[in-house]
């Protein structure tokens, strides 16, 4: 399998993109890659107006938290070509309102105008055109007035040459609901709009189409580019009127991946750092869900919804879209990072109660999404910050006396002087801070679970569950007996060696734990060994 290596796809952007994606399409075919294996280690942080009120200061401060995490993010040899950063804020009304007068529409005051942050095709034409009629057209079939699109200004000579080569046509598109509808009731209805435009592009098999946002709350500004220059790319981020009570800001490392521009994050509810090891398990168990998803706020629409979770997402996609999921159902953010990511039960004596009959209530709803993981969040009234059961990315929070939260991956990304911090320290293992825009409130992690601990009778209901390991216990079949000459045979026809059985099976039945070994292992992988090997040696354990 000859792959193109030469010089030359390193000189100019769009010869290495088109031989990059010949390669990937030639590993994909030899089952030697799947993009669905990919992982990233990255840059994440929130900057938070506790009081919900938007303010300039928390753009600002978001940008350069963002732009200092640039030591969290790889740049190509051409010095100018990053992974992927970007911000998440909310909608600016007054800059967005002066956009569609230009067309000539007005909006009423008492209208909430919606955007809609879009990728296009940059260099198709026809599948240009083709996203915005499906685009337009779905928009118009849920009763949604159009006031027009935006080429979004960008500054393409900041970036590199690769980055450039798969740059999108970004457009922004202006909207609001003929139905008078607002709050949670409007994002979910965007939301099913969203999903329908999806899932009727990829039937037409368009290629480099993606929806960062569509929403009256937020908007996200992303791409593949470094920290630094995002204000320079993207100039609408230096607008005084780009105003926001909160800022979810993402610097991207990708460890074994190929940088796009749609996997920059952050994500439409979440912006996460870290790995989640339990993905394939994960994902297919929300498959499996999906036959029998039913809530009244979608009714007969949630089939419009499904997959959940779309082929080929990265691990972070993948969580974002579940978390998503939930928050439009009505779960607020807190709960859904408890469904989702839940603290560790085990064996934690110090664990309130009530806080365990919670978790025991999650983990039987939902398959936990297990990995270190530092996630940023919101559903558009809460902003959260949560570290993983394990603890191992690190989260650190600072509040400052007019009500500014900061948080990342690392203390000190944004100035503040020592005599305007009334508090500072850092999230542990599986534990979350939040900020409440409504009631404008911060909470920690405690305030949180006692809160939620608190809404329902979790405790009655968990005794109230049903343990299937009793039920199986009591169904055990005897336990075979074998006579040594059955033994030896079984043993062969299973190619278990007498390596095995004094260095695998022994200390399992003498300790009763798996077998702990430091030797390297200079035997050849089993596909390319010319010895017979067993069946299980051409497989490695997955989550």
């Amino acid at each position: 399998m000859a792959m193109d290596n030469s010089d030359s796809t390193f000189e100019n952007g769009e010869t290495f993109v088109e031989n990059y994606r010949k390669n990937v399409a030639k590993l994909t075919a030899a089952h030697a890659y799947d993009p669905a294996l990919e992982h990233d280690a990255c840059g994440v942080g929130m900057v938070v107006a506790v009081d919900g009120k938007p303010r300039r200061r928390v753009v600002e401060a978001g940008i350069e938290a963002l732009k200092v995490l640039y030591h969290r993010g790889a740049v190509d040899a051409d010095g100018k070509t990053g992974d992927g950063a970007g911000i998440h804020l909310e909608v600016p009304q007054d800059f967005f309102r002066e956009h569609v007068s230009r067309t000539g529409h007005e909006v009423d005051d008492k209208e909430i105008l919606c955007v809609g942050m879009v990728f296009l095709p940059k260099s198709d034409l026809n599948a240009q055109e083709t996203c915005r009629t499906i685009v337009e057209s779905e928009i118009l079939n849920a009763d949604y007035y159009i006031y027009g699109w935006r080429q979004v200004p960008v500054d393409i000579s900041i970036i590199g040459e690769k980055a450039n080569a798969t740059r999108p046509e970004i457009e922004q598109i202006m909207i609001s609901s003929r139905r008078g509808l607002t709050g949670d009731e409007l994002e979910r209805d965007l939301y099913l709009v969203r999903r329908r435009i999806e899932k009727r592009v990829t039937e037409e098999h368009v290629r480099d189409f993606y929806i960062c946002s569509l929403s009256s709350r937020s908007v996200i500004y992303k791409g593949m580019f470094l920290a630094e220059q995002l204000t320079a790319f993207f100039p609408d981020l230096l607008d005084s009127r780009f105003k926001s009570s909160f800022v979810i800001y993402h610097q991207r490392y990708s460890t074994n991946t190929f940088p796009t521009w749609w996997l920059a994050q952050p994500f439409r509810a979440l912006a996460h750092n870290g790995e989640i090891n339990t993905l394939l398990g994960n994902v297919n168990w929300m498959t499996a869900h999906e036959c029998r998803m039913e809530h009244p706020s979608f009714g007969d629409t949630i089939e419009e919804l499904k997959p959940i979770i779309q082929p080929g997402s990265s691990d972070s996609a993948a969580i974002d879209a579940a978390f998503e999921l939930l928050c439009r159902a009505g779960r607020s953010a807190p709960m859904t990072r408890c469904l989702l990511v839940p603290e560790s039960i085990g064996q934690n004596a110090v664990m309130p109660e009530d806080h365990r009959d919670l978790f025991a209530y999650c983990n039987a709803v939902i398959e936990p999404w297990d990995g270190p993981a530092a996630i940023c969040a919101t559903d558009g009234r809460w902003v959260l910050a949560h570290m993983d059961r394990n603890g191992l990315r690190p989260m650190r929070y600072t509040l400052t006396n007019d009500g500014i939260l900061v948080v990342g991956s690392e203390t000190g990304m944004v100035r503040i002087p020592n005599a305007e911090v009334i508090e500072k320290g850092r999230i542990g293992p599986g534990q979350m801070v939040a900020v409440d825009l409504k009631k404008g409130a911060f909470f920690h992690d405690k305030e949180i679970k006692d809160d939620l601990a608190s809404r329902h009778p979790y405790g009655k209901w968990m005794k109230n569950a049903t343990h299937l390991d009793s039920i199986i216990a009591s169904s055990k079949p005897p336990k075979p007996t074998y006579t040594k000459e059955e033994l030896v045979r079984r043993q062969g026809t299973y190619s278990l060696t007498m390596e095995d059985l004094e260095l695998i099976l022994h200390p399992m039945i003498v300790d009763a734990k798996e077998p702990v070994g430091s030797m390297g292992d200079d035997g050849p992988l089993a596909v390319l060994s010319e010895n017979y090997r067993g069946l299980h040696h051409f497989f490695r354990q997955n989550f």
